[in-house]
């Protein structure tokens, strides 16, 4: 067996706290068993988020006419926008391996790895174990069991996203952000989308203003079916077709050339065998961890998507940060989520930080709400938008609760309200009392903080 001062799992955000406890001088050992960067990097965010630039800029290429501009979309390269996505994103990976292949003080095993005892893994055939043991092994795309589906090809997000030939039609099994980002980006390039959702709106945790909005919009571009639960998938020639029920019995039949299954992830524990570590798993099988990222085993900590606080690259980035701390430096850090956004990379986008109006109301709060259209902005105008709005929860006495943005580039709208609410005491008066140059869209934010009516 060999053993290592440090020993992470996980190439993901786990790659960092390897790297920094090797140029700490510590003897570290990184298991990755395929390209280094994890999800985000090969086959969440990064690919996805490639892909939904070229659907928007096919889109304004359809939109210039609104400006007087004589443009036309005489076609789509699919398989090239994939292409260049691909050998782009596997190139930072190669690279990201190469240079900690060199490093010194760190060893890299790149095979799959399985908790044999505390802090012990077997990792191709080899036991490997470390003094301090790093779980950041990730997730994975959640597969239900639904009669048929595993009888039948289908697509997860990791697959859509690599699928070199453009299908005519997809089906898409999830109503999730994964399921509206695929969606926008496939039907964006014309192909003929289906959205399934059994709750009643799609992105159904967003704020309900944000969800319902987003809903009626997706509505105008694909069939959606909210309210509706696949209860069976089967194969009809070519096509694959899925059978769906809602609660009070009405059935519908959902047909396309590809089926996408994207409902959820789930964490990957499982493979891991965390129990013959002793680790604690929750109900859904994530990683227990306390403030400062701890698992119930000793000298074991846990972070990313295992771990299950926030399953975002951003907040994995900043548990990082919080593990290196720990696990290099011991410091005791803890980790504070509070005011930690988010984003949806559709058009339009959205955003949100803080309590939606549906938690509000669940846990009885007192609040009240500002709100602003950003068409009815100058830059909204300028820009000749049709939809969007910023949405304001606040305490009585001005706490800021929480804020949501529909609209062109709301995933950067939002984080003045972020700094507002981590960094200056978060009152509404924090974002009304700054100067916002003009005419910017983040006016909009200052308007909707403004219709904020205070006791």
């Amino acid at each position: 067996m060999t053993d290592y001062d440090v020993l992470v799992i996980g190439g993901g955000t786990g790659n960092n706290v390897a790297a920094a406890a090797a140029d700490a001088g510590l003897d570290t050992a990184l298991v990755e068993k395929g390209p280094l960067g994890g999800t985000c990097l090969n086959r969440g965010c990064n690919p996805s988020k490639m892909l939904i630039q070229a659907a928007t800029a096919a889109n304004h290429v359809r939109d210039a006419e609104e400006f007087f501009l004589d443009a036309t979309l005489d076609g789509v390269d699919f398989e090239a926008i994939v292409d260049d996505m691909d050998e782009t994103l596997s190139g930072l990976a190669d690279g990201m391996e190469e240079r900690y292949r060199e490093k010194e003080n760190l060893t890299m095993y790149n095979d799959e790895a399985v908790f044999v005892d505390e802090r012990t893994v077997e990792v191709g055939g080899e036991r490997v174990s470390g003094e301090k043991v790093v779980v950041a092994a990730g997730s994975r795309p959640l597969v239900p069991p639904i009669d048929g589906l595993d009888s039948v090809d289908y697509l997860t997000s990791a697959d859509a996203l690599y699928l070199r030939e453009q299908p005519d039609s997809l089906v898409i099994m999830g109503g999730g952000y994964i399921a509206v980002e695929m969606g926008y980006f496939f039907e964006s390039l014309s192909t003929d989308v289906k959205i399934i959702e059994m709750m009643d709106s799609l992105v159904p945790r967003e704020d309900e203003a944000l969800s319902e909005t987003y809903t009626e919009i997706a509505s105008e571009r694909h069939e959606v079916y909210t309210g509706h639960r696949a209860t069976a998938v089967e194969s009809d020639g070519d096509e694959v077709v899925v059978h769906t029920e809602t609660e009070d019995g009405e059935e519908a039949t959902v047909s396309g050339d590809e089926l996408l299954v994207a409902l959820g992830r789930r964490p990957n524990t499982d493979t891991l065998d965390v129990e013959a570590a002793g680790i604690d798993t929750d109900d859904r099988g994530f990683v227990e961890t306390d403030d400062q990222l701890r698992a119930s085993a000793e000298n074991v900590w846990a972070q990313g998507d295992i771990a299950g606080n926030m399953m975002f690259k951003h907040s994995g980035d900043y548990e990082t940060q919080v593990t290196i701390d720990n696990v290099v430096h011991g410091e005791g850090r803890e980790a504070e989520f509070t005011a930690t956004p988010h984003a949806i990379f559709t058009e339009p986008q959205m955003s949100g930080v803080g309590k939606t109006e549906q938690e509000l109301r669940e846990e009885e709060a007192e609040y009240v709400v500002g709100r602003q259209s950003i068409p009815d902005t100058p830059m909204g105008r300028a820009k000749k938008l049709d939809y969007g709005f910023v949405k304001v929860l606040a305490a009585p006495d001005g706490e800021i609760l929480g804020c949501h943005i529909l609209g062109y580039e709301a995933s950067t709208m939002i984080h003045e309200v972020v700094v507002a609410m981590r960094s200056a005491g978060g009152h509404v008066e924090d974002v009304t009392g700054i100067i916002h140059a003009h005419p910017t869209l983040n006016k909009a934010v200052q308007y909707a903080f403004e219709d904020v009516s205070l006791s």
